[in-house]
């Protein structure tokens, strides 16, 4: 009995070692954007590939292009490339560009939908 409880002890000790914040809980980063390539379109152009740079991108984050998302490929934390139809770009103007990681789970739990400041992409007339 007592090897079976110091055996139990031991344990929780040891688990009980692991890092822990302050109040409990880790903070996660949300994504950022420090750049879009290209920056800028002709309107009334062809379909083509936004190439998002910036940091703490998850697996799964999407590309959002005035308030509806467009098709996104996860390349690396600091990398994401979006497919831009003809249709987005066929009237001139400013659009608001950002990226949402999606729901985590388990250890991921608190990046949770974290979403970018919006980065602004002109299309020319």
């Amino acid at each position: 009995m007592r090897k079976a409880c110091f055996l139990l002890l031991l344990t929780v000790a040891t688990l009980g070692c692991g890092y822990s914040s302050k109040n409990g809980t880790v903070a996660a980063t949300a994504p950022t954007i420090t750049q879009l390539s290209p920056s800028s379109m002709t309107a009334g152009g062809a379909a083509f590939t936004l190439t998002v740079s910036g940091a703490n991108f998850a697996s799964g984050a999407v590309v959002s292009w005035n308030g509806g998302t467009v098709t996104t490929t996860f390349v690396s934390s600091s990398k994401l490339t979006a497919a831009i139809p003809a249709a987005n770009i066929a009237n001139a103007g400013t659009v608001l560009v950002h990226v949402t990681n999606p729901g985590g789970t388990g250890i991921y739990m608190s990046q949770a939908g974290q979403s970018s400041a919006t980065v602004d992409f002109t299309v020319m007339p």
